[in-house]
């Protein structure tokens, strides 16, 4: 990887970073993000408000757990990199305490499918992991078992994890959970909503696997594929 390219995502992180507070899905220095490199990954570093950070002070860490730079990196490095570690598929991940996300966290209330949005998840529903102590080593087993065949999980009286391909995708990802959490937790104060089945979450996620190759929905029955017209 060039220095360009590093220092270009270096500028990206921090401006994601800012975008996690701007959005209302973080607080203070709560969360963190992490980058996928050659060799490592870059992480924001630990205790250092998103409003001062600038792109050195982005740290450079190896899978071995080594970091350069003049900060250390987030307290919560050891999930980042496992995650990045055992997930090829993925190259980001973000991290963030989300009110509505957070709440459900605290009571270990995993998502079902009581909308089919849930499937922007890789799954049935959005796990909760166990509750440990952050940035322990226990967390990271609970978080990787937890995002298995998923993209994002609650963290037990804790807050989110969202992954992504790019830094958008999963600043994106983190937003529609904290969206689905919002809905569930007012969902809730009516009853228990109807959930829908697995083999229409099975239809769901093939349209989104669909849609994120590009390609319109075409599935029997679901959606006709629109023509373009000639200019």
């Amino acid at each position: 990887m060039s220095e360009l390219t590093n220092r270009d995502l270096r500028h990206e992180m921090v401006d994601i970073a800012r975008k996690m507070n701007a959005s209302g899905i973080n607080q203070g220095t709560a969360g963190n993000i992490s980058q996928r490199i050659e060799n490592g990954f870059l992480i924001t570093p630990s205790s250092l408000p998103y409003d001062r950070m600038e792109a050195g002070d982005i740290v450079e860490m190896d899978f071995d757990g080594g970091y350069a730079g003049q900060l250390r990196p987030s307290s919560e490095w050891r999930f980042h990199r496992d995650i990045l570690k055992h997930r090829p598929d993925i190259d980001v991940v973000l991290h963030c305490h989300s009110i509505y996300a957070t709440t459900l966290a605290v009571h270990y209330k995993p998502i079902p499918a009581f909308h089919y949005m849930i499937g922007v998840a890789g799954g049935y529903d959005i796990r909760v992991a166990d509750y440990a102590t952050f940035g322990t080593q226990q967390l990271s087993d609970n978080a990787l078992e937890a995002l298995e065949g998923r993209l994002a999980c609650l963290l037990g009286q804790h807050g989110q994890i969202a992954l992504g391909k790019t830094m958008e995708s999963a600043l994106a990802l983190g937003r529609e959970v904290e969206t689905l959490s919002r809905l569930y937790v007012q969902a809730l104060t009516l009853g228990d909503p109807p959930i829908l089945s697995n083999e229409e979450m099975d239809r769901v996620i093939e349209q989104m696997r669909k849609m994120s190759y590009g390609q319109m929905p075409d599935a029997d029955g679901i959606n006709d594929v629109p023509k373009k017209r000639d200019s």
